[in-house]
């Protein structure tokens, strides 16, 4: 049974609101139990995850917001964007919110680094995660292929580009690269540019996507943590995304132990939407595995 939809329109009543560093944030949570924080991608916002919304928060605690300059969040002009300030982020979001307990990550793309980032922060006794799920994500910058898009916003004419993004623009770099049979419709395009250009965002798109080079400053940092194998982790993996699909997973194989990986065939970037039941189906498992075969860990 298709997963229900929670409308944009309905989706953004929910939200609150709290200040992190003097910017206006965004961000919903609902449910009980174990805390689990959604951490969404490049350039759009929280509301990618609104198919798992209601049954994750059935057994969950589910938390997520819209990071620093994506979404209805606070998007500021003159600012240094960066996955660690996003990090940093997170953390005051879980302060806020007073959870203290272990928290369980669900990560995409551009999240997929900062969850990276807080695996990074767990070994150094920061934070404490009890359970990374990365989807599709520049995981190794090695296996990245940034589309024409992100090239171009990458050089020196990028902030001319960024302010003539449009929501053209943005339908042509989703049809590269979403599934051939799960494409967003017209509806849900309007929704995710509205997500886009809400507060001027376009404007500060060349700023955000100083990621990519960030991503490969971290490389060593956020794979040794990924190789260390005391956090449980797992890919859910579109196999046919031209940036992230399964040219990633196969390098995940090759460098962290034990890998565990779920390749979804014929679903592209942004799995948590095209194909969400078979997102949740994985997700949960995982999560199942974790409650039936609890993990040893090693104390030195």
């Amino acid at each position: 049974m298709p997963l229900a939809e929670i409308p944009l329109c309905v989706w953004r009543k929910r939200g609150q609101t709290f200040v992190f560093r003097g910017q206006t944030i965004r961000y919903w949570t609902a449910g009980q139990g174990e805390p689990l924080l959604l951490i969404h991608g490049f350039p759009t916002a929280s509301w990618d995850w609104h198919f798992l919304w209601q049954p994750l928060t059935q057994r969950y605690r589910v938390i997520a917001c819209d990071m620093l300059g994506f979404g209805d969040s606070a998007k500021p002009v003159d600012h240094e964007y960066s996955l660690l300030e996003q990090a940093d982020l997170q953390q005051a979001l879980l302060a806020h919110l007073k959870v203290e307990q272990s928290v369980h990550l669900l990560a995409h793309d551009y999240g997929d680094s900062v969850a990276q980032e807080l695996l990074a922060r767990h070994y150094e006794a920061c934070i404490h995660i009890a359970s990374c799920v990365f989807l599709n994500g520049g995981l190794f910058p090695e296996t990245h292929r940034p589309i024409l898009m992100q090239k171009l916003l990458l050089s020196p004419l990028g902030w001319m580009i960024g302010r003539a993004f449009s929501r053209d623009g943005l339908v042509r770099s989703f049809r590269q690269i979403f599934g051939p049979h799960s494409r967003p419709t017209e509806s849900e395009m309007d929704d995710f540019w509205s997500l886009i250009e809400s507060n001027h965002g376009p404007r500060i798109m060349h700023k955000l996507i100083a990621y990519i080079p960030e991503r490969r400053a971290q490389r060593e940092r956020w794979v040794s943590a990924m190789q260390r194998g005391e956090v449980p982790l797992r890919v859910i993996d579109g196999e046919v995304d031209p940036i992230s699909g399964v040219h990633m997973v196969k390098r995940y194989r090759e460098l962290i132990p034990n890998p565990d990986t779920v390749l979804l065939p014929g679903i592209g970037h942004y799995p948590q939407t095209e194909a969400p039941g078979l997102v949740l189906k994985h997700y949960l498992e995982f999560r199942d595995q974790l409650v039936s075969t609890p993990r040893k860990v090693a104390c030195s």
